[in-house]
């Protein structure tokens, strides 16, 4: 097992040598048990990565990756409506629920690693879309966790489907 710590109240993340400020929720850190939809916390808790969404013609990949990925398409979104029977899952646009567009147009969903939050199965109104991605101006995410892209792109070769996202408080 690879591990990614994250120190929600210092706001940094380590994995190996790799030490670096990142961002979280708006609202900082919560226990996953009371994370809701749309508070904007960051769960507590190890989460393990599941892959990689990467979007075509903004990111460039030197070699492979260990763990599953793929390009996103411009109707990729991520349900995040607690009455969708998806909820939590990836669904093509346009779709009947409320869902994230994962082709932004600023670069956070360049680059998207996907985190075992909430997934398995997903609990409606638990969180959705908890991801590892790149900051926007080092602003607060909705409950992600975020990093530099230049950082992003250095790490994403290191990840490997052991990897897991540790985030404490």
């Amino acid at each position: 097992m690879s591990l990614i710590s994250v120190d929600a109240g210092a706001r940094r993340l380590t994995f190996g040598d790799i030490d670096i400020p990142c961002a979280i929720g708006r609202s900082g850190s919560c226990p996953a048990n009371t994370k809701r939809e749309g508070d904007g916390c960051t769960p507590l808790g190890l989460w393990p990565v599941r892959g990689a969404l990467l979007r075509p013609g903004r990111v460039r990949l030197d070699q492979p990756l260990s763990v599953p990925w793929r390009w996103t398409r411009s109707n990729d979104g991520w349900s995040d409506d607690i009455r969708d029977p998806t909820y939590n899952r990836p669904v093509r646009l346009p779709w009947p629920w409320s869902a994230e567009t994962l082709q932004r147009r600023d670069q956070a969903y360049d680059i998207i690693v996907v985190l075992g939050h909430n997934d398995a199965p997903p609990v409606p109104g638990a969180g959705s879309a908890i991801f590892f991605h790149i900051w926007v101006d080092a602003h607060p995410t909705e409950g992600c966790v975020a990093i530099a892209p230049e950082e992003m792109r250095r790490i994403l070769p290191l990840l490997t489907p052991e990897t897991v996202m540790e985030i404490a408080g």
